[in-house]
């Protein structure tokens, strides 16, 4: 199994390579050379395994003489012990509740696997089969002993997810960089009360400006003896273990095997590519709807094929969705056939006929959300938090838009609930005159003491920071 760069300038590596270097050599992002399949009888099922055992299935086709099966599924029982709720809103209209998790945010179903597997294969050593680096510059193989340093940017639920998935690992340490005056509360202190190996900042930006800080280090020449790796999205190790829930709700929902319709908010694009990886592995899946925020420059990319970046990016409620230009957004469009380099240019245009009939991409501004979180409370007694009311509005918003007699066949849709309602208490009182329920891993938080830098938008002081750091 060879991933391959979004560039198109770097050599091709294993899973192991990919997931220890974050971004290839040429700052493109990895992809499989083959999505491997999975035959449909063997995905329909999934309806009678356990979600442990599912993410087994799925992730064992990328980790061919990698990492032993055994291993794989301890993993994969370590990582998945949690529930993945599906819950019915009204007739075959669902949503997949991803918030049980440790952090309450989807970001753990792939922080925790990542992380476990980065474990892993530091314990087995740094060099991929055949004694090729992974390392970004190409010219050396980092001693055994070499700790790997995360640097991460967040715009609200990544920080927590895989601070909590890495906290205290040996020989790994982390840096977490958050946008200071957009996330909630809940958000920052589930970064800021850990300590121990991790080390957050908070900057004086955007997402945009800690993602842009994020790449910069890692290209950075001078800052060459630090062994960098992401736990961003852009890190294919975030995106696999993604794809495992698209395939376990279809199975649990589907009848006589008919196609969904999936709708997934969308920020930095990761979780939906993990989405289309499911389908080229065979999901059955008859249109994704990409639902963003005011920051609509998807949208407008998919409809008239010139693609602006949005700087700088829009603030709206759905904070972990504020993002001008998607760092994922290549994958998505070397799924279809294009090349978009790191800054958006593109090199050659994706088949935008295939992506139009395979996605409906809307973007709901708060407004809009707000109205979805209300609706659905009161139609339903459905409690959905701003993230996943995008994605909830964005599928109603396609729901209207087809003709009526094909609107009242939809055989099943599924819309995907990204964070616990909790970790926004604000809106939601607001909006619903309610206090959402506390998860227990929320319960306590609010009373730690926090620890975190802060810090200005400026490249030269982050640079300044990690020399010091990390001598």
């Amino acid at each position: 199994m060879l991933l391959y760069s979004t560039n198109l300038q770097s050599r091709d590596v294993d899973l192991k390579g990919a997931l220890l270097q974050g971004q290839a050599p040429d700052k493109g992002l990895y992809m499989p050379r083959e999505i491997p399949e999975i035959p449909l009888d063997e995905i329909v099922g999934f309806r009678d395994k356990t979600y442990p055992e599912i993410a087994f299935a799925v992730l064992k086709r990328y980790t061919p003489g990698l990492i032993p099966d055994a291993e794989l599924m301890r993993l994969c029982s370590e990582c998945y012990n949690y529930d993945v709720p599906l819950e019915k809103v009204y007739d075959r209209n669902y949503l997949m509740r991803l918030d049980q998790g440790p952090t309450a945010s989807f970001k753990d179903f792939a922080a925790r696997m990542m992380a476990r597997m980065m474990r892993y294969f530091l314990k087995m050593g740094t060099v991929p089969p055949g004694g090729l680096s992974p390392f970004s510059n190409g010219d050396r193989v980092p001693d055994h002993s070499d700790d790997l340093v995360i640097l991460t940017a967040t715009s609200g639920d990544t920080g927590s997810a895989v601070a909590n998935a890495f906290h205290n690992v040996d020989r790994i340490s982390m840096v977490v960089l958050f946008p200071i005056k957009e996330v909630s509360d809940r958000q920052r202190k589930q970064m800021t009360t850990l300590g121990g190996n991790v080390t957050v900042i908070g900057i004086d930006g955007q997402f945009d400006d800690c993602q842009a800080l994020v790449k910069r280090a890692f290209a950075d020449p001078d800052l060459k003896r630090i062994r960098f790796s992401s736990a961003n999205s852009i890190n294919i190790g975030r995106l696999l273990p993604q794809a495992v829930y698209y395939l376990y709700a279809w199975a649990r929902l589907q009848e006589k095997g008919e196609a969904a319709v999936i709708s997934v908010p969308s920020g930095n694009f990761g979780d939906i590519c993990g989405g289309l990886i499911a389908r080229g592995m065979g999901l059955p899946v008859s249109r994704f709807v990409i639902a963003t925020n005011a920051n609509d420059e998807f949208p407008k990319f998919a409809a008239t094929g010139k693609y602006e970046k949005i700087v700088p990016s829009r603030v709206c409620i759905s904070n972990a969705m504020n993002v001008g230009h998607p760092s994922n957004l290549p994958r998505l469009v070397a799924l279809y056939g294009g090349v978009m380099d790191e800054q958006g240019k593109v090199t050659k245009e994706p088949d935008f006929a295939a992506m139009r009939r395979d996605i409906y991409s809307v973007s709901i501004n708060d407004d809009g959300t707000r109205q979805a979180i209300k609706d659905a409370w009161s139609r339903y007694k459905t409690m959905l938090e701003p993230h996943g009311a995008v994605g909830w509005a964005g599928l109603e918003r396609y729901i209207s838009s087809l003709d009526p007699s094909v609107s009242r066949s939809l055989p099943l849709a599924i819309s995907i609930e990204t964070a616990h309602p909790a970790k926004f208490p604000e809106e939601i009182q607001r909006l619903l005159g309610v206090d959402p329920p506390l998860p227990p891993s929320l319960a306590g938080l609010d009373t730690k003491p926090e620890h975190y830098e802060k810090g200005p938008n400026d490249y030269e002081w982050f640079k300044d920071f990690l020399q010091r750091v990390f001598k």
